[in-house]
């Protein structure tokens, strides 16, 4: 089954033809950092604009990838949450005008799921599954029964992990996206330099809950706090490593607990902040569970996790109850399967 899947939830115009779940044949990706970067933050109206610019080039440059006509899959699947309301607008109103011209299905996928499912590009998923997607909007702890049967454990319930990221960046004047900028100073930084906090919040209430709005603030105005020597100048890839590597002892603390809670110990970790060399690491380099990633390529927002997603919610359900998909990947209308 050939699958084009499509993408606009925030800044990236994508466009993928995925066969049968699994076997990616094209995957077309439109940046636009270059546009968002004098704001150092994704502004709404730019990014549904540059959408309505590229959705139609990026799609017909994914059927040339793929050496396929125009039309020329079975089905048509569209992120249509969670997202910007403009951009995920655009890419829905394109999948609707492709599914009518060429007389196919429109799959609706929700952009969290899509994220977790992109590890299984990465190698084969067993479920059940511990899944942590973590990107500049969203950092969720999932228990997956299968690629559409997701259970949240917990969110942050402040900064995302990327937006923690962003906003450090943005400080020092490192320049948007933060996320790839800080990870590649603190190659080159002391890991040990700060001993900034670690907020695993109440074990109770909050027991799979983020927060990262401490550690940023600790970052940018109170590290000189949380320096080790203080007779040493303050380099920012000192600071750049220090706070990657608690920001990956947060994030490990807080699946270890998942995967002790539930004595799953298969882990999908996803999303634009996956492919951060020091969150890679930690997560291989403990022996309590196995963590696989998606492709570098493939942790940013990208229509090949869409597509391949798409397949298991076309096969599990039928087209009706597929466009009743609601934001917890299950059925929400009375009488269908729950």
């Amino acid at each position: 089954m050939l699958i084009l899947g499509i993408e606009t939830s925030c800044d990236d115009t994508s466009a993928a033809i995925v066969r049968d779940g699994k076997e990616i044949l094209s995957n077309i990706v439109s940046s636009q950092d270059e546009f968002h970067k004098a704001f150092s933050g994704v502004v709404p109206e730019i990014a549904s604009r540059r959408h309505l610019e590229s959705i139609n080039h990026v799609v017909k440059y994914a059927f040339e990838e793929a050496g396929l006509e125009m039309g020329g899959v079975d089905s048509i699947a569209v992120t249509t949450r969670p997202g910007l309301i403009g951009s995920l607008i655009v890419g829905l109103s394109a999948a609707k005008a492709y599914a009518y011209s060429w007389n196919k299905p429109i799959i609706p996928i929700n952009h969290i799921s899509a994220h977790l499912y992109s590890a299984a590009f990465g190698g084969d998923l067993d479920y059940p599954l511990i899944g942590l997607v973590i990107s500049g909007g969203h950092t969720l702890l999932i228990k997956a029964s299968s690629p559409t049967d997701l259970e949240f454990l917990g969110t942050t319930i402040d900064d995302a992990v990327g937006e923690a990221y962003d906003k450090i960046a943005k400080h020092f004047g490192l320049g948007y996206p933060g996320g790839p900028v800080i990870d590649r100073l603190a190659s080159q930084g002391d890991s040990r330099a700060y001993n900034f906090p670690m907020s695993l919040l109440n074990q109770d209430k909050h027991r799979y809950n983020f927060s990262f709005s401490g550690i940023k603030t600790a970052v940018i105005h109170q590290r000189d706090r949380f320096k080790k020597d203080s007779s040493k100048s303050e380099d920012v890839k000192d600071i750049a490593a220090s706070f990657q590597n608690t920001v990956s002892e947060i994030l490990l603390e807080k699946v270890k607990r998942a995967v002790r809670d539930t004595g799953i110990k298969r882990v999908a970790v996803a999303g634009g902040v996956a492919a951060n060399s020091s969150i890679n690491r930690v997560f291989t380099e403990q022996d309590e569970f196995k963590a696989v990633f998606p492709p570098r390529k493939l942790c940013t927002d990208n229509a090949a996790m869409v597509a391949g997603i798409a397949f298991h919610v076309k096969e599990k359900y039928s087209y009706k109850e597929a466009m009743l998909f609601d934001a917890k990947s299950r059925i929400i209308k009375k009488g269908y399967k729950k």
